[in-house]
């Protein structure tokens, strides 16, 4: 669960990580008010769960009260990544001197927390990486140890951080890392922290992921008023809609949509359409032993999809039986008809009687499945999936 900018920086107040005073505004007319109560320059930062904000336009600068009104109705047009601007972060502007980045995140391949430091904040962390790999620092530290003053000593002055800031520096690193493990965070970032023309450290942005499967752990999150909200960030609609149904549902950049029989399934199913040179639209799951109703609102999320050309269907029936699939489907049908090609496959608990009950409906309603191509165990997946990816591409014009 991605937190915004502005609720970050209240849980760095918390740990007493040094951040500015700052207004929260979701109008012009509030950002006029707010701005005329603080010293000029100010910056308006649009609060949105993703990054890039400031290649996308997002952060701005404003002399005074009458500017910064004028730029906020901009900036509330705008829609970054996807994700419109609903709210204005207000911050008195920083005198610059350096710019450093402080991370804490997982490493998984070795089961450790991982802090990661540089002398170049700012910046996107994962392009100095690959640019200037020997500015990155890291400090490994199993999960259940400190992390001792003279470790976070080190790593400020690795980073450059100036001798008489370098007590500073390592505390906000150690609290920063005591913050990471009392939420349950999957990633807190401090990019840039800033210092100052007047000698000073500041938090001037802040990253915090958190373990949505953790949250129940931390009732004062919601005294914070910060809501749970979907995995890294806001729901698109249709993941909206597929969560007041019960189905999980994730939207992909795809334009093939996947209409699995269980998560494993799924995740195989993707794979396969990747390998076969197609890109899946979604992540779905129908969950164990779904119902006929519950097949066919899966449909529903597929059809309704501007971005879905084609669509891979495959059921391995286990707990969940073939047949209940087959009848989602051709509920589906009679109620909603269906506007992309759908080549599907069944396998498993009752799938010969799921294909006589489509090959039944399809001599009584031919003109229901003149898009659909459904067949049994005699055909291979990789076929399946080679099919949805060739269909998806006729769709497209054969890109």
């Amino acid at each position: 669960m991605r937190l915004y900018e502005f609720e970050g920086k209240q849980l760095f107040g918390r740990f007493n990580i040094p951040i500015q005073l700052s207004k929260m505004a979701k109008t012009a007319d509030q950002v006029f008010e707010a701005v005329s109560q603080m010293d000029a320059p100010v910056i308006l930062k649009s609060q949105v769960l993703t990054g890039g904000r400031g290649k996308a336009g997002g952060i701005k600068v404003a002399g005074g009260a009458n500017e910064a009104k004028t730029t906020a109705k901009d900036l509330l047009k705008l829609t970054i990544k996807g994700y419109p601007v609903s709210s204005i972060l207000i911050e008195p502007a920083l005198n610059i001197k350096q710019e450093y980045y402080l991370g804490v995140t997982i490493d998984r391949a070795n089961y450790k927390v991982v802090i990661i430091a540089s002398g170049e904040g700012g910046v996107d962390i994962e392009e100095t990486a690959a640019k200037n790999p020997r500015w990155i620092h890291r400090l490994s530290i199993d999960i259940a140890d400190e992390l001792y003053t003279f470790d976070a000593l080190g790593l400020a002055k690795q980073i450059g951080i100036p001798q008489e800031l370098l007590k500073e520096g390592a505390r906000i690193i150690q609290q920063l890392y005591k913050l990471f493990k009392a939420y349950d965070a999957k990633l807190v970032e401090i990019n840039p922290l800033v210092l100052t023309n007047d000698g000073k450290l500041i938090a001037a942005d802040s990253r915090v992921s958190l373990d949505d499967d953790a949250i129940f752990r931390h009732p004062d999150l919601k005294d914070m008023a910060i809501q749970d909200r979907h995995e890294e960030g806001e729901m698109t609609p249709r993941e909206r809609q597929a969560n007041e149904w019960g189905i999980p549902y994730l939207d992909l950049d795809g334009n093939i949509g996947m209409f699995p029989g269980g998560a494993g399934f799924g995740i195989m199913g993707n794979d396969f359409i990747h390998y076969y040179g197609g890109k899946p639209a979604n992540f779905m799951d129908s969950g164990g032993g779904p119902s006929p109703e519950r097949i066919a609102n899966m449909l529903v999320l597929l059809d309704e999809n501007p971005n879905v050309k084609a669509i891979f269907g495959a059921r391995f029936g286990g707990i969940s039986r073939c047949d209940d699939f087959a009848k989602g489907v051709i509920m589906f049908l009679k109620e909603h008809g269906l506007s992309k090609p759908m080549v599907m496959r069944m396998t498993g608990n009752m799938w010969e009687e799921g294909v006589r009950l489509f090959e039944d409906e399809k001599k009584a309603n031919p003109d229901l499945f003149k898009n659909i191509e459904a067949h049994g165990i005699e055909t291979p997946i990789e076929d399946i999936s080679k099919r949805a990816v060739e269909l998806a591409q006729q769709a497209e014009g054969g890109k």
